[in-house]
Formats: C-alpha cells, sequence, structure tokens
C-alpha cells in the first residue's frame, strides 16, 4: 500500500465528485432535510426531538453514506475503470483507502453540516458538547462509507447494492435501540444487537445527550470505529477488478 497512491485515488474521486452535483447535494443536503422534517413532524410534542434527534443524526448520515459510496465505487468496476487502475501499480488496498479517505471527508462535512442544521435552525440541545455531537456524526458516516465499499465488492449491478440495505442497514436500524432501549429487548436481540454498529453509535450519541462521557462515550465510538476499519480491511480483500 503506498500513501501516494491512496492520495492520487482520493484526489481522483474528489474530482469527480465536483462534476457531479447531484450526489454533492444528496450528501450534504439530504440528512439536513431529513432532520428538519423529522423536527417539524415533533415540532408540537415538546422534548421529543431532543430524545430522539440525536440518533436521527446518527442513522441519516450513515444510510445516505452506505447508499452513494456502494453505488459510486460499484459503477467504478463495472465501467471497467478499476480493471483498468489495476493494471497499473494500484493496489487493491490503495484503492479501498483512496475511496475510503475521499469519502471520509465528505462524510466530515456532511455532519458539520447536518449537525449545525439541527442545533441552529431545528434547535436540537444536548447536554454533552456539541463537538462531541459531531465526530460521532463523523465516525458513523465513516462507517456507512466502510459498510458501502463493502457492499460493492460483492454486488454486480446498482440494484444489488441497493439490496444489501436490508442485510447491512435495516436490521441495525431496528435493533440499534432507537425504537426501543436496547436493554428492554429480548435477550436474544439485546445480544445480536451488540453485534451491530448501529447499535453502539446510538449509544455514543445517546452519552453526548445525556452529558456523560468516559467509556460511555469513548467505549461505543471505539467500536464503531473498529467495526468501520475490519470492513475496510475486509472490502480491500474481497474486491474484485470487475463484475462479470
Amino acid at each position: 500500500m503506498s500513501p501516494a497512491r491512496t492520495l492520487a485515488t482520493a484526489g481522483r474521486v474528489l474530482r469527480q465528485l465536483s462534476h457531479d452535483p447531484r450526489s454533492i447535494a444528496l450528501m450534504l443536503v439530504a440528512p439536513s432535510l431529513l432532520v428538519g422534517l423529522f423536527a417539524w413532524l415533533f415540532s408540537e410534542q415538546e422534548g421529543v426531538f431532543d430524545q430522539f434527534g440525536g440518533a436521527i443524526l446518527a442513522l441519516f448520515p450513515f444510510v445516505i453514506m452506505f447508499l452513494i459510496t456502494s453505488i459510486t465505487t460499484l459503477r467504478e468496476r463495472r465501467g471497467g475503470t478499476l480493471e483498468r487502475l489495476m493494471a497499473t501499480p494500484l493496489a487493491k488496498a490503495d484503492f479501498i483507502a483512496g475511496y475510503a479517505l475521499a469519502f471520509g471527508l465528505m462524510a466530515t462535512l456532511q455532519a458539520v453540516v447536518t449537525v449545525a442544521f439541527a442545533v441552529l435552525v431545528c434547535g436540537l440541545t444536548v447536554d454533552g458538547p456539541i463537538w462531541q455531537l459531531g465526530l460521532v456524526a463523523v465516525v458513523d458516516a465513516v462507517l456507512g462509507t466502510a459498510l458501502g465499499l463493502l457492499a460493492s465488492a460483492f454486488a454486480r449491478t446498482e440494484f444489488q447494492a441497493v439490496q444489501f440495505m436490508p442485510l447491512l442497514v435495516f436490521p441495525q436500524i431496528i435493533l440499534g435501540g432507537l425504537f426501543m432501549p436496547r436493554e428492554d429487548m429480548p435477550d436474544v436481540l439485546f445480544a445480536i444487537s451488540d453485534w451491530l454498529p448501529l447499535s453502539h453509535a446510538i449509544d455514543a450519541v445517546n452519552a453526548v445527550a445525556a452529558g456523560e462521557s468516559g467509556s460511555d462515550l469513548w467505549g461505543p465510538l471505539l467500536i464503531v470505529a473498529a467495526f468501520a476499519a475490519g470492513s475496510l480491511v475486509l472490502a480491500s480483500l474481497t474486491l474484485r477488478r470487475r463484475t462479470p
């Protein structure tokens, strides 16, 4: 793996994104619009948005980065771009790391925009520092990027990439603690939720909302980061040059 090749790949991806305003709008604007819609929906019910808004900040960037990354990477492979790149000294790890870096930068910008919108426009209040809320949103969006890269290694079409959502995303949404506290779930479902990274992302958000720190915040956050790193490693090992 070469840092220079990784940076070159990330630069190429960012240049491509700069010519695709719709994808940029989807990444930067869509999460804020969805958060705003959620806040508007419960605007007449005091305290509801403050209770669930943090978890929503963990959910929407994760889902959108998963979709964007998986579809974009799959197009690279189906169009033969990856096969041509693999004919150069570029390694699979360079490709995956470059994509992760480029979309990680977009995820950071997305998190800043979404958190700022939720706090300044929608009135979300949390007991912990706002920068911690932003950090959790960034790590969670990077997780969506990593899982999107992993899903793209197995999908053959854009439609199949979307079909990975019921397998990789929906169970995490249902069991992540958004609809019910995880400790109130049946024992089997609680045990399963412990192995789902979005559960720990929501735990980290709830810790920030409650003003907690220490292991209550950093423990879940490190677990999410470890899942993201593991997904990137697995994606680099399973990436195919071209879809049959």
